[in-house]
């Protein structure tokens, strides 16, 4: 009788999915152009889609120039443009992007020329953390050799990006506006990164003791931490899925607790991309 009755009370209150919400999604075939805040991003998501059982995910090309704008991608000569061929060719099923500062004609450029040759491909754009923590620092001639990170609190890495992130929004929500079938998705790669570093001032991410560690230089370069905490973001958006239990990155594995760490990216990344409207994933 109690059996039964533990049957029922399951078939009532559990939740049902259907085969096809447990399985892998098909993979995509994804194109990107972007800087040194990008570029390595990639590679881990290809691996990341080999981890969760993804099926045909591609990455065609990667166009690189540091510290660009999407427009030097567009304005590339034939010659050299990887870009441009694979979108007119309707290749891509997803294409990534990272500006630096905006407005940036590139980006609604390439929208218009991929939606032209297929009406179906997805478009992201990557949000940043601020260069050189402060974006007059980095628009200014003079740029300082150092910083140290680890005496900028909450409060005042937020009085610095926050701008830097309306203005990537700003230009999102205009050429939206303007080209409907866009849909542009911003990655909020910016926001994990501040909520990973308020976990290292709060002590609470394991292997990292200062923000230090997370920065290869003082531009901002990325270390592995951040290379694959904005990896997760990417994957969650151009998946729609949770990155949550795959495992260990190979980045990461000769990483102090790397285990604890990776999950902890993971589950800053998922929670990044879900809180964020503009990501177009609902938890």
């Amino acid at each position: 009788m109690r059996s039964l009755l533990l049957v029922l009370l399951l078939s009532v209150f559990s939740p049902v999915y259907a085969k096809e919400d447990l399985a892998p999604p098909a993979g995509l075939k994804v194109l990107s152009a972007g800087h040194s805040f990008h570029v390595w991003m990639p590679p881990l998501v290809v691996e990341m889609a080999k981890a969760a059982g993804i099926q045909g995910h591609e990455q065609l090309a990667i166009s690189s120039i540091g510290g660009s704008k999407v427009i030097q991608h567009w304005d590339l000569p034939p010659e050299k443009n990887k870009a441009k061929p694979i979108l007119e060719a309707g290749k891509a099923d997803l294409f990534t992007m990272a500006p630096t500062f905006l407005p940036d004609p590139g980006i609604e450029n390439f929208s218009k020329l991929g939606l032209q040759h297929n009406p179906k491909l997805r478009l992201t754009l990557q949000q940043n953390w601020v260069p050189f923590e402060d974006s007059e620092v980095w628009l200014s001639k003079s740029k300082p050799k150092s910083i140290d990170r680890d005496v900028l609190t909450m409060a005042q890495l937020r009085a610095k990006n926050e701008p830097y992130f309306k203005l990537i929004e700003d230009h999102v929500k205009e050429i939206n506006q303007r080209i409907p079938a866009a849909k542009i998705a911003i990655v909020p790669s910016g926001e994990a990164v501040l909520a990973l570093r308020d976990k290292v001032i709060k002590g609470e991410a394991p292997g990292i003791k200062t923000q230090n560690e997370l920065f290869r230089d003082a531009l901002g370069h990325p270390g592995a931490q951040i290379r694959v905490l904005s990896a997760y973001c990417h994957f969650s958006v151009i998946y729609r899925r949770s990155p949550v239990g795959l495992p260990v990155v190979s980045q990461l594995t000769k990483l102090p607790e790397a285990e604890k760490l990776n999950r902890l990216l993971q589950e800053i990344a998922w929670k990044a991309v879900t809180g964020y409207p503009m990501s177009g994933v609902a938890q």
